[in-house]
């Protein structure tokens, strides 16, 4: 690995980590409250940082392509670096009671889990609320996403980073050049948050309030600045809004892209999201998820009107399926169906190149379809049978890894939750809580329910679901590698 790369791409991650903290110092100056300070201090300390990086790395050594080595290092290490330096704010301004909260509720931002450790949320001030929600919108389409706009001007490529850190079965690129890629998918990304903004305001929240919560539902993250989260906003109008924004943001990024380069011809833009299986599927899995959990509250008596009953279900269904984890009101008292329902959309997540976690759609796709092959083969020994996606045969080795991912994810979900009822903590509540952190939910079930909150954990399974955390979010392998020898040596 040549680490000088590696200090040096690193030294702009905490740079733009350090920058992104000026709108809420802003805002924390002008309000006159305590985090003032903290934000001011906080960004001094991610400059300085940044300055020493650059201080080791070299320019001769950095004007070369990353390879995958570098790749996996640069992206493994910017996340933790730039949580790191994301908790000071939370920690210098007393927010949080411990550095290990703080960098756990920065993980959470980041990684678009949203899992909390605050408990009154509304008491804090704007300036640490707006922090939070930027966190969320930074980490949803990547921080290494973002830097890949800039780094051709440092002399760096940066393809093995936007594989190492894209979420999906595959990281396609959309342009010929890959910061272009990136700027376009940025394009898209700002455009949605702009767009759920003005709609939120025209519901009746507050521009603050908007733009925050268009933040994490675009990022997928699920920050709210409520104690009720969208429970707190009544109206269905905007519930409404945050059900289609969710679930445009669970869709495949590439697609959009894909749409705007045939500027928004109607024809074309059914054709090109129901020619994909991944979108039909993923459609397909949440409407039918949405319906069996109305028809289950029906049956148990949990019935007022069948509008809000539609919207409370599938507000919820997409809240869990895109890793968003906004809430509405507490499903861990639904019936036990719904719960197990939830459990089985998490594991799902959402679609691939997208902002949302889990194991994504298309890997079960994939899965299924070897699943046939095989079945069949054993029917017919000596037929040539292969299985497609999209109209295309599925790679061996995108069968090997799909598979290989999954294998993966029951290690860590597995020896996670056993290491977590190591600490007392009941079954239940140990599993969704490693599976919500590992596929970047959010809320689990039980004692970390949708009510509930993460900050009565003991200290040690903090900082194991913040490994799960940054495990999910660079879909495992890229965090696996950081630990395999053969990584940093030739």
């Amino acid at each position: 690995m040549k680490f000088k790369t590696v200090f040096r791409v690193l030294a702009l991650i905490c740079l733009v980590v350090s920058f992104a903290m000026l709108p809420s110092a802003c805002i924390a100056l002008y309000d006159g409250t305590r985090d003032s300070w903290a934000f001011i201090i906080s960004i001094l300390a991610g400059v300085l940082t940044s300055a020493v990086l650059a201080k080791f790395s070299d320019d001769k050594d950095t004007r070369s392509s990353i390879g995958i080595r570098e790749g996996v290092g640069i992206t493994g290490f910017s996340w933790l670096a730039a949580s790191f330096i994301g908790a000071l704010p939370y920690w210098i301004s007393g927010s949080v009671p411990s550095y290990t909260d703080a960098f756990f509720e920065t993980m959470s931002g980041f990684t678009t889990t949203g899992a909390t450790i605050f408990t009154d949320i509304e008491s804090l001030p704007r300036g640490i609320l707006l922090w939070r929600s930027l966190t969320h919108w930074m980490g949803g389409m990547g921080i290494i996403v973002l830097s890949l706009a800039v780094l051709p001007f440092l002399g760096v490529s940066g393809m093995e980073m936007y594989k190492a850190e894209v979420p999906g079965v595959t990281a396609e690129k959309l342009t010929p050049r890959l910061h272009q890629t990136a700027i376009y998918l940025w394009g898209v990304y700002v455009a949605f948050t702009l767009i759920e903004t003005v709609l939120l305001c025209f519901g009746g929240m507050s521009l603050f309030d908007a733009f925050a919560h268009s933040c994490s539902t675009i990022a997928t993250g699920g920050f709210s600045t409520k104690n009720n989260s969208i429970a707190y906003f009544t109206s269905p109008y905007i519930q409404w809004v945050i059900i289609i924004f969710m679930f445009a943001s669970g869709v495949n990024f590439s697609l959009y892209f894909i749409i705007l380069q045939k500027k928004f011809q109607f024809r074309d833009f059914f054709q090109d999201f129901f020619q994909d299986e991944e979108f039909r599927s993923y459609l397909a899995v949440t409407v039918s998820a949405a319906l069996a959990m109305s028809i289950a509250l029906y049956l148990s008596g949990n019935f007022t009107s069948l509008e809000h009953m539609l919207r409370r279900t599938f507000f919820h269904v997409v809240s869990v399926m895109t890793t968003t984890g906004f809430i509405v009101e507490d499903y861990n008292i639904w019936p036990e169906f719904t719960k197990f329902l939830f459990v089985l959309l998490m594991f799902v997540g959402a679609s691939g190149g997208s902002t949302g976690g889990g194991c994504k759609v298309s890997r079960f796709i994939i899965l299924g379809r070897q699943l046939r092959s095989e079945t069949m083969r054993l029917l017919h020994p000596k037929a040539v049978i292969r299985a497609k996606f999209n109209h295309k045969t599925i790679a061996r080795s995108t069968l090997d890894s799909s598979a290989a991912f999954f294998v993966l994810y029951m290690i860590i979900l597995s020896v996670s939750t056993l290491i977590t009822t190591a600490f007392g903590i009941d079954l239940l509540t140990a599993f969704t809580g490693v599976l919500t952190c590992l596929s970047n939910v959010g809320p689990g079930l039980n004692a970390l329910g949708p009510v509930e909150n993460f900050a009565w954990l003991p200290a040690f399974v903090k900082w194991l679901f913040s490994f799960c955390m940054l495990a999910g979010r660079l879909e495992l392998f890229a965090v696996f590698l950081l630990f395999v020898p053969g990584t940093y040596r030739k």
